[in-house]
């Protein structure tokens, strides 16, 4: 499949070309990891049929102090993957899935002006199981906001065209709203979204931007009109979109995200999503058996148009270093 040439105008209408690539007859494979990894997976760095690497860096890691900046993490990523002829792909995380990581620079948790930084969320797993799965930073709130979209800033100064892409979290989020003091409404996170979305864009002029698009809070089969807002953005922007799930014929999806993956299938810039740990547990209901590598691929490539698929590394068809 080839990487879609996305050609559009700004607001004071200057036209940017995205970034392109050599075509594929089938969407590209990058593995998917946390940073400082790059050595431990050297040998499925190697194989001739992976491109690249998705890196998934925190908030708190690389703003340690308010307005100080530390990449030399991303650095030394982007050194060992550009000596391999490897791209990088920056995930870019405001929210994490374990209530010990509270991964955001301290002023954001204790200055009173960000409402506490982060909110929990939750899950309802069951019976004698927490109900808290994690956090996720209120970006919601205007001066929270205001500070990643700097971020952002800082890291488009740095890396803007050297990077393959960077991508923002996934919209999924539940919270209980009637426990929240910050502020929280579902327009509002929306609204946020995209505002973090398109300034990404904005400052991104060379690399690519996805935007992580699953679920919206409050909606349901595009009943709040989020999803198709968020693919209508997109699609003017040039900004690309994607998923941290492939899971085929998933109901839950085909009744949020996939149908827009769909049906913008060819117009948007990128479409790159995720093969991740519990993604391999899904079985697919017509043999029983998990999915395999080649039903994943046929569904990502000919329903949702993808171009990317981020692999973790514990994929069963990587168990083979030698290549396909």
């Amino acid at each position: 499949m080839t990487y879609r040439l996305a050609v559009y105008c700004t607001a004071i209408a200057s036209c940017l070309a995205v970034l392109t690539s050599t075509a594929h007859s089938t969407p590209s494979n990058f593995l998917f990891s946390g940073p400082g990894k790059t050595q431990d997976l050297l040998p499925l760095l190697k194989r001739p049929d992976i491109d690249g690497m998705q890196i998934v860096y925190n908030w708190r890691m690389l703003e340690p102090e308010k307005g100080v900046y530390d990449f030399s993490m991303i650095e030394e990523d982007y050194k060992a993957l550009k000596t391999l002829d490897k791209k990088l792909f920056v995930q870019l995380q405001d929210r994490f899935f374990a209530t010990e990581n509270r991964n955001l620079p301290d002023y954001l948790l204790q200055d009173p002006e960000y409402r506490g930084g982060l909110v929990p969320q939750i899950d309802n797993p069951g019976e004698n199981l927490p109900k808290q799965q994690g956090w996720a930073a209120v970006q919601w709130n205007d001066p929270l906001r205001n500070r990643f979209q700097a971020l952002l800033t800082a890291l488009a100064d740095r890396f803007d065209g050297e990077i393959f892409g960077i991508n923002l979290p996934e919209s999924a989020l539940d919270i209980d709203q009637e426990q929240d003091k910050t502020g929280f409404t579902c327009t509002g996170y929306a609204d946020a979204t995209l505002e973090n979305m398109s300034h990404a864009r904005h400052v991104f002029e060379h690399s690519h931007v996805v935007q992580y698009v699953n679920f919206w809070p409050c909606e349901w089969n595009n009943d709040q009109g989020y999803m198709a807002r968020a693919f209508e953005t997109a699609d003017k922007l040039g900004i690309g979109l994607g998923g941290p799930d492939i899971i085929p014929h998933r109901r839950a999806h085909e009744k949020n995200a996939y149908p827009f993956f769909h049906r913008y299938n060819s117009r948007l810039s990128l479409v790159a999503m995720a093969v991740q740990p519990p993604t391999l547990t899904y079985t697919n209901p017509k043999t029983g058996n998990r999915f395999t590598k080649e039903e994943i691929i046929s569904y990502a490539e000919d329903y949702l148009g993808v171009d990317i698929i981020f692999w973790t590394p514990r994929a069963p068809w990587l168990r083979d270093t030698a290549g396909d």
